[in-house]
């Protein structure tokens, strides 16, 4: 079974915003293998179910904002005894350029909230995941301006082709495990 907790803000306001680079991700991998997303309070999330190649795969947008992604994957971990190692998280790296991807299979923080939550909740730094570029951040603003700002048009193609990398890598993942993966996309 592949988990893939995909990090981002629910509502409108933040639908098309850098930090929601994983919701987008998952809006793109659910469309095209074919599986819609279901409210699931218990869980704090949004969470679609289906199969790629022949495994289960859930997709998880939890809905309690960035800081507190960790609270949603607690939920699930604890219901369904769910090791740190099943879980595959999506998110936005402000430190790479829009454009890069990175698979890393443990790892600290690098000061991006979400990830500090789900470490908290976890107790490990030992989980795969699949870092997003969002940057470069322009020295004259804050980070938190800078994530929560929209993508320009110009920006919002390169994402698109950013993203379908993003989903060839995954499935590749899914495929051939964290170390083929990261050799081949990093």
């Amino acid at each position: 079974m592949k988990i893939l907790i995909c990090l981002g803000n629910p509502g409108d306001k933040y639908s098309q915003t850098r930090h929601n680079t994983g919701f987008i991700f998952a809006d793109m991998l659910a469309n095209e293998i074919g599986i819609t997303f279901q409210n699931e309070p218990k869980f704090k999330s949004h969470i679609a179910k289906g199969a790629y190649n022949n495994e289960s795969v859930w997709i998880i947008k939890p809905q309690t904002y960035m800081n507190l992604s960790g609270e949603a994957l607690s939920a699930l971990r604890n219901f369904y005894k769910i090791q740190p190692k099943d879980f595959f998280i999506v998110y936005d790296d402000i430190s790479m350029d829009l454009g890069k991807i990175r698979l890393r299979d443990k790892g600290s923080d690098g000061g991006h909230n979400g990830i500090k939550s789900i470490i908290n909740h976890l107790g490990t730094q030992e989980f795969d995941r699949l870092k997003i570029g969002i940057g470069p951040q322009p020295d004259y603003m804050k980070s938190e301006d800078y994530v929560l700002q929209n993508f320009s048009v110009t920006e919002q193609n390169e994402l698109k082709e950013t993203l379908k990398k993003s989903i060839e890598a995954f499935k590749y993942y899914c495929e051939n495990g964290i170390q083929k993966a990261q050799n081949k996309y990093n």
